[in-house]
């Protein structure tokens, strides 16, 4: 579980960087691909999440 949680710090971290340089950028594309990338990570983060959650409910820990 803790390769679960480690991923899920890392992915969330990298969701935050990605919204700041996507709202530092001044070039518009850039802009774009990044909260493309922080939307993408997102996602992925939320099912990192979920997967632990019923992995948790599965166990019964």
């Amino acid at each position: 579980m803790r390769d679960y949680q480690a991923q899920l710090e890392k992915l969330r971290t990298d969701v935050a960087e990605c919204k700041l340089i996507s709202d530092l950028a001044t070039d518009k594309a850039k802009r774009d691909l990044f909260e493309r990338l922080a939307s993408h990570l997102t996602v992925l983060a939320d099912q990192v999440e979920t997967a632990m959650l019923e992995r948790k409910v599965r166990d019964g820990t």
